[in-house]
């Protein structure tokens, strides 16, 4: 019985030593698919029907959406490791609220794209709105994905399975919530500047 416990014990903690650098390993993956697109970006500027255009204003407030978003789940993982369980809970509830009010005004901006002319696929369509739609498309559908991560979190953290000596599923969660607000952030600016 007890060799079968060691196991499991040893099973739960070559798990948790593996889950960081896997998750690593998806987010450097995910850097290459974005930095593939954003260059695939700047080639197509060269081109004689390549539009420039200003960034719609939801785009705007997407991104300060984003950064508080982080800034709400920093300080909910704060006063989970200070064991305030209430406060870490309201902070992640507020952080889900505004990850999926940053998925709405995604929406918004592609609508306010629409609204002058400017669309996705179609005679109307350019290269250039074409790869702003479908680069912050992609990039909607991996915030979509961390807001499931943040659901399982919510649930697990209504569960107890965090304590502030055992945090590695927040962690994980945090890590790559963090990740694709800060990817968000670098295609804001790409986009601002280069066009």
């Amino acid at each position: 019985m007890m060799e079968g416990q060691t196991l499991e014990q040893e099973y739960v903690a070559a798990k948790k030593k593996s889950a960081k650098p896997m998750l690593w390993v998806a987010m450097i993956s995910m850097v290459m698919f974005f930095a593939g697109l954003t260059s695939a970006y700047v080639i197509s500027m060269k081109r004689d029907d390549w539009v420039s255009f200003d960034l719609p204003q939801a785009f705007y407030i997407s991104t300060a959406l984003i950064i508080v978003s982080s800034i709400t789940l920093l300080l909910s993982q704060r006063f989970l490791k200070q064991d305030k369980r209430q406060l870490s809970i309201i902070l992640l509830l507020i952080t889900f609220a505004l990850g999926v009010a940053f998925v709405w005004q995604q929406y918004v901006g592609f609508n306010q794209l629409k609204s002058i002319g400017l669309f996705f696929t179609g005679p109307e369509s350019t290269v250039s709105t074409s790869f702003i739609i479908g680069i912050s498309f992609m990039h909607v559908l991996h915030i979509l994905a961390g807001i499931i991560v943040l659901l399982v979190v919510i649930y697990n953290h209504f569960k107890y399975k965090y304590k502030p000596t055992d945090m590695l599923g927040f962690e994980l969660g945090a890590i790559f919530w963090h990740f694709v607000d800060v990817l968000w952030i670098y295609l804001f600016f790409f986009f601002y500047f280069i066009r």
